[in-house]
């Protein structure tokens, strides 16, 4: 078999975070292969624009990551475990019907080029959550060309579904830490078989409970690529 390829991805990048964003960045190295999540509605200044913009100049590729990254409002019973059990208050798709996500992914995408930057191709949901829209609406209206979800990625102009194992290191709490070991070792089985992985980090992970494990696994899935080479 070929070398293992990667995919990996920064989220949450928002004025808040910048700081832990561009350490993380200078660990993290290859700035091609590096797709940064950005959080368009999170307030940004003419400073952070102007730091977020240099990251794009170093070559770090931008992606839409939601519009605010918050809800403040849950009212389905699905949402609730959800958030509950994984996505706290982040999951904002799940608080809207489909004409709502719409919206908001076309001012997602949009508010890039308004602010000199460039458009991005990828779009991840808050805690990839799509919510209720259908892949066929994706196709028909939405403005990306590739939608990642929890399993996978979908490309929406091919309309093809890419399987994907996802690797994760948000050990913030004492819980997580169990959680997340068994997750990645499946998914470290399901990445030998599939040629493929997902390394989806986010801005303090260095700094959290596996910085020793996510360490080791840069080192170990080092080729890694963009997300327009799924399509070969």
């Amino acid at each position: 078999m070929s070398e293992l390829r990667s995919l990996v991805s920064v989220h949450d990048v928002m004025p808040g975070t910048l700081a832990a964003v561009e350490t993380l960045c200078t660990t993290l190295g290859a700035p091609h292969s590096v797709t940064l999540l950005v959080v368009p509605g999170a307030g940004w200044s003419e400073s952070a624009l102007a730091r977020l913009q240099a990251l794009q100049a170093q070559g770090y590729r931008l992606a839409a990551h939601g519009w605010r990254h918050h809800v403040t409002t849950i009212r389905r019973p699905y949402h609730r475990l959800h958030s509950w059990l994984f996505s706290r208050q982040v999951a904002e798709h799940l608080a809207l019907d489909a004409e709502g996500i719409l919206a908001l992914l076309h001012r997602s995408h949009a508010w890039f080029a308004d602010h000199g930057l460039n458009s991005p191709q990828l779009y991840v949901p808050p805690a990839w959550a799509m919510g209720s829209i259908s892949r066929a609406r994706l196709m028909a209206d939405g403005p990306f060309e590739l939608y990642e979800y929890f399993n996978g990625v979908f490309d929406a102009v091919q309309g093809c579904h890419y399987s994907l194992p996802l690797l994760g290191y948000e050990a913030d709490r004492a819980l997580r830490v169990p959680m997340l070991t068994a997750w990645n070792q499946l998914n470290r089985w399901r990445a030998a078989r599939y040629g493929w992985v997902r390394i989806g980090l986010h801005p303090h992970d260095c700094t959290l409970r596996l910085a020793q494990t996510l360490s080791r696994d840069l080192a170990h899935y080092h080729q890694a690529v963009d997300y327009m080479t799924l399509r070969g």
